[in-house]
């Protein structure tokens, strides 16, 4: 198979919303063009992961190559890259943009434009793409294809009088995308007699071939044998395998401008293969790097604990194989009085936290406890120096804090307008700052700043509950604010509990903290002694609970007599259970824990 005519190749991908009918879509393209034979064709083909498919959400982009015979009697290829639609994986979203020079925008016919159709199709401009709108579900009894494309317009500023008009799902119109693919999406530049330079969009490790990259080549050609350069990581390979995806691996000799394949090297690390990293030839280089991708940001922490301590180094080593095959998720080792050994992660989102966590423990058969989520700090010490914060419970000495700083984010809201009232007064609790608020056809935008810790708790469980599943929700991160947040702490038996503290903000502390004690004294069982929990910021106790204790009657086998000898009994009780609370220790189980930190407010 020799390397393809430029013109001849179109590198697209597919942005939408969540549940627009991007995977479906790709399924139809994938079965037009013939490229799995009909029996091995299944739902979602590119949906490779079990959680993918339960869930019905894409988590990781994937490619595959089509070949397809136009209409004007040439043969094309077509590398189509399927991107997830949800705001914690934008980052995959962005890594495949750079690969292609074409969007299909895929906007659901019958509810329209959403958060997040927004918030991926500007990505898809800002790449420098070409987008051609495809409107998907116009078999729903519910479809206004007229109403969408003026919405389009409108919202997005794109021309969609030329929107191809389809139904993944039944397969109407397909023909016609394959047809806009090719007449309406630029062919990719390049120069094959320059030195090669790649752009390493992703890389994965695979039991049998080791590290696998998923590579785009921009100028030059790759061959088998072919040693390489990998420039920011300074490494060097020698190319054992380059073939191309038709959803299976398949082998090819080369690639050449504008392709799309994937190569082995031996290569044992994927630590060692930086995502946007720019691959060259080792003998003659190219002059200058790709400009990559900027690294992905955790945004939200938590730390993770095995339940059974000596699933520690089980949990070490399936961590070590999850950070394998997503480069997003970081972690660090962490210790707790309470919990003991685990590991404090960084995650792009609590969708994201929530998927890395179901896979620990459907791969990897682990129980775990996930501490409450937390967001970075920056704390301003009084001496000059600047600290990042991951862990309430490593907070600095108030004394010797000038001020904490903390994320904010700025949202957009999209909800229909019978929530509105609902969804605003949402946002006002949790401290946000409203910036905008206009209407998007019969829909209503909210723009809003909000602080990053209102936002990780539960802030989507609400906004999806109170607009009855309605509202779209999407999110950049901004700038840091300086704000008035205060560590509580949660004291049982006046011994700190590391696990449960939490940065708050001052004028939520109390309502917190009470909170917190209500529910631990339901759940911490009974001791010999009065167990008191109490809430704490500094020094300052604000809320307190005592679980009561088992009491003995010692008084029954003293009858008649003078009352001194039941005064003395009682005395010796008290002082026994004095000095049992002075060593004793309290056992918070371990539901206790979990209950705590689900805490609704």
């Amino acid at each position: 198979m020799t390397a393809h005519k430029i013109e001849n190749i179109r590198n697209f991908s597919i942005v939408a919303h969540i549940d627009h009918g991007k995977s479906t879509l790709a399924d139809r393209l994938i079965q037009e063009t013939g490229t799995v034979a009909a029996r091995d064709m299944v739902e979602q083909v590119l949906d490779s992961m079990d959680i993918e498919r339960e869930r019905g959400i894409t988590i990781k982009a994937q490619t595959v190559r089509l070949n397809y015979k136009a209409k004007d009697g040439k043969d094309y290829v077509l590398n189509l890259m399927d991107t997830p639609g949800h705001v914690d994986f934008a980052y995959e979203v962005s890594r495949s943009l750079k690969a292609c020079e074409g969007s299909l925008l895929v906007v659901d016919a019958s509810q329209g434009v959403e958060a997040q159709t927004l918030a991926n199709v500007y990505q898809a401009i800002d790449a420098g793409h070409e987008i051609v709108p495809v409107l998907n579900k116009i078999d729903l009894p519910a479809a206004e294809p007229d109403r969408i494309k003026e919405q389009i317009e409108e919202v997005i500023g794109l021309d969609a009088s030329g929107a191809v008009l389809i139904s993944a799902k039944t397969g109407i119109g397909i023909p016609d995308v394959l047809e806009a693919i090719v007449t309406r999406l630029p062919p990719p530049n390049g120069d094959e007699k320059a030195p090669l330079k790649a752009l390493l969009v992703d890389s994965w490790y695979d039991a049998y071939l080791g590290v696998v990259v998923l590579v785009r080549i921009f100028d030059g050609t790759l061959k088998k044998g072919q040693k390489i350069k990998m420039m920011a990581a300074d490494a060097h390979y020698e190319v054992d395998k380059i073939g191309v995806f038709r959803p299976k691996m398949q082998d090819v000799a080369s690639l050449g401008p504008g392709e799309v394949g994937f190569i082995t090297a031996q290569i044992k690390q994927v630590a060692d293969t930086r995502v946007g990293d720019t691959i060259t030839d080792d003998k003659k280089p190219t002059a200058e790097a790709l400009p990559g991708f900027k690294p992905a940001q955790p945004v939200v922490f938590c730390g993770l604990f095995p339940v059974d301590a000596a699933d520690f180094e089980d949990l070490r080593a399936a961590i070590g194989k999850l950070r394998l095959n997503d480069a997003s998720f970081s972690y660090e080792m962490e210790t707790s009085a309470a919990l003991g050994f685990g590991f404090r992660c960084g995650f792009l989102g609590l969708l994201h936290l929530e998927i890395i966590q179901e896979r620990l423990q459907r791969e990897f058969d682990l129980d775990l406890i996930a501490t409450a989520p937390s967001v970075i700090y920056k704390i301003s010490m009084t001496n000059g120096d600047e600290i990042e914060l991951h862990n309430p419970a490593d907070m600095p000495d108030v004394v010797k804090i000038e001020e904490i700083n903390e994320p904010w984010i700025r949202a957009t809201i999209l909800t229909p307008d019978d929530y509105l009232g609902s969804v605003l007064k949402l946002c006002q609790d949790r401290r946000g700052v409203q910036v905008d608020l206009n209407y998007v056809g019969k829909r209503a935008m909210a723009v809003y700043d909000l602080p990053l810790n209102e936002v990780v708790f539960d802030f989507y469980d609400r906004l999806k509950s109170i607009s009855k599943g309605y509202a779209s929700f999407d999110y950049q991160i901004t700038d840091y604010r300086a704000g008035d947040l205060v560590k509580l702490s949660i004291l049982v038996n006046a011994e700190p509990v590391d696990a449960l503290s939490m940065l708050v903000h001052r004028t939520r502390a109390d309502s917190r903290g009470r909170a917190m004690c209500e529910k631990l004294k339901e759940l911490i069982p009974p001791h010999m002694f009065q167990v008191p929990i109490q809430a704490a910021i500094g020094g300052k106790i604000i809320a307190r609970e005592t679980v009561r204790a088992f009491r003995k009657d010692v008084t029954a086998k003293c009858y008649g007599g003078d009352v001194s000898r039941k005064r003395k009994l009682l005395e010796k009780q008290k002082e026994g259970k004095k000095k049992m609370r002075q060593f004793g220790r309290v056992e918070i189980p371990q539901e206790a824990f979990i209950a705590a930190l689900k805490m609704e407010e």
